[in-house]
């Protein structure tokens, strides 16, 4: 009874429109390492017919304004689907310790050779054999609108009767 109390009391807090720096901060960091443990991520799409559309992808760990960069090729249907409608999801699961983030956002696709250089991972190297010079490799740059994320054994988890979980909304750049 104690621990639900306790979770409903972090829901309101860390959900709140006016998150204290230390609270913001603490479940952003949370955030980054359930993505660093879970290592593969769901990105997801909208086709032209409105459908979602999802795939595993290996993303780059969060700036410090939480854009996650991600690597494609440029000839696969997520590039065609993020320059029709920018909005894309990334949701991250570490099976290790139940907990999940999920990113909402926009994506933007990033074909500059500095850009490309700044943010390759070497582990991407057996996929793109030309590294990031190569045109087989670009970028989808996700800017996050808004951070959902549940982790009980960090104690953050959402409403426990509706469980929407916590969230925080990143502002419009």
């Amino acid at each position: 009874m104690t621990r639900v109390l306790a979770s409903a009391a972090l829901f309101s807090l860390v959900t709140a429109t006016s998150l204290a720096g230390q609270e913001r901060s603490a479940v952003i960091a949370a955030a980054i390492d359930i993505m660093q443990q879970a290592r593969f991520c769901t990105f997801i799409t909208i086709d032209q017919a409105g459908q979602p559309q999802a795939r595993m992808v290996d993303p780059l760990a969060p700036d410090a304004n939480f854009t996650i960069w991600i690597a494609t090729n440029p000839l696969t249907r997520k590039v065609d689907q993020v320059r029709k409608n920018p909005r894309v999801t990334l949701s991250c699961f570490d099976a290790a310790t139940s907990s999940y983030i999920t990113v909402l956002g926009r994506g933007e696709l990033v074909a500059d050779g500095p850009e490309k250089q700044k943010h390759w991972k070497a582990d991407w190297a057996p996929i793109y054999p030309n590294g990031p010079a190569g045109s087989d490799f670009m970028l989808i740059r996700l800017m996050p609108d808004r951070l959902e994320i549940v982790s009980g054994s960090r104690g953050i988890v959402g409403n426990p009767k509706t469980w929407l979980p916590v969230s925080i909304e990143f502002p419009q750049r």
